[in-house]
């Protein structure tokens, strides 16, 4: 019922409608209209009421309501089923529970606040309250464990395009999964998988996208390499028009995947990297060097040139030297 009014103010375009049509027309009570268009408010849609004008409609919420979500949807199957969260301790986990349960591929879960979000190797990620897109999507790829990986490559493709497009931000991505903006970042993609020998049960894609967050509310010990898309561009971005761009460029490249393999997004890997042709440092578990990124093989790895050879990077700490990027 506050989906259909809400959908009764919006086709009245910022005009007043009165409540007695809202309740003649969906047949409730004028004090059920009443009760939910003070949920509708509470829910940050700026409505106004006269008394004897009735209610309309002046701006629509930020939030990323499911019903907000849909009526921007223009992929196929991403984004069908949402469960929506004003906070959660992380939607990655919400969303590998409800893979284990059988849900459908493609079902996202979202939040406005994240309690305990992470990013790769086990990072802490800031998730403030209404500043950011804190986004699972769950997929069932018919391809093997052994290609799971490359998951990582195809998403941050997908969002790097998107933010582009809705933004202008002009961002690019730090393998494997990092997007930066002006050297900073500004998005974060942990990709977790559920499989057997031979087949994936589901994967789970997270992203952390900062989105209006100011410069002044980062904490401390990130306010020196993180950034928002705000910021970037420099305006405020309507975070449920970049989801569903998000949404529907990584249904694109998934289905790419599905019919042509991970060829062509390696391709559009390459072209949206700043860390090819970059000087980086490299940190793992038993070893650090420093080379220049020169290339990624067919599986996604990382090779980097040193004096003492070519190494090939799959897992580890990869930083861009900041005195050669052109971020």
């Amino acid at each position: 019922m506050r989906t259909a009014i809400l959908e009764v103010l919006k086709h009245n375009s910022g005009q007043y409608i009165s409540g007695e049509d809202i309740s003649h027309t969906l047949k409730v009570s004028r004090t059920a209209v009443w009760k939910h268009i003070r949920a509708l408010k509470e829910d940050g849609y700026e409505i106004e009421a006269h008394p004897r004008l009735g209610y309309a409609l002046r701006q629509n919420t930020d939030r990323l309501l499911p019903a907000e979500i849909k009526a921007q949807l223009t992929s196929d199957i991403l984004g069908r089923e949402i469960h929506y969260f004003s906070e959660t301790d992380s939607t990655n986990n919400e969303a590998k529970r409800l893979a284990t349960n059988g849900c459908q591929e493609g079902t996202i879960v979202v939040a406005e606040a994240q309690g305990s979000g992470r990013g790769r190797l086990a990072r802490g990620w800031f998730s403030p309250p209404g500043k950011g897109i804190w986004l699972s999507v769950v997929l069932r790829p018919p391809f093997g464990p052994m290609e799971a990986a490359k998951c990582t490559l195809m998403a941050a493709v997908a969002v790097n395009r998107a933010i582009n497009e809705v933004t202008g931000a002009g961002c690019g991505i730090k393998w494997p999964n990092d997007i930066l903006c002006n050297g900073r970042k500004v998005v974060g993609i942990l990709t977790e998988m559920s499989a057997e020998m031979d087949a994936i049960n589901h994967i789970v894609i997270g992203m952390g996208i900062n989105v209006n967050i100011e410069p002044q509310e980062f904490p401390s010990e990130i306010a020196a390499t993180a950034t928002s898309l705000s910021i970037a561009s420099g305006h405020q971005v309507p975070r449920v028009k970049l989801l569903t761009a998000i949404l529907a460029e990584l249904e694109n490249v998934y289905n790419v995947v599905k019919t042509s393999g991970f060829v062509p997004v390696l391709a559009d890997w390459k072209s949206q990297s700043i860390t090819l042709g970059q000087q980086v440092d490299v940190r793992g578990v038993d070893r650090s060097f420093t080379g220049v990124a020169i290339d990624i093989d067919a599986d996604g790895a990382l090779l980097i040139e040193t004096p003492q050879g070519l190494e090939r990077v799959l897992a580890g700490d990869v930083s861009i030297r900041p005195a050669l990027t052109g971020q």
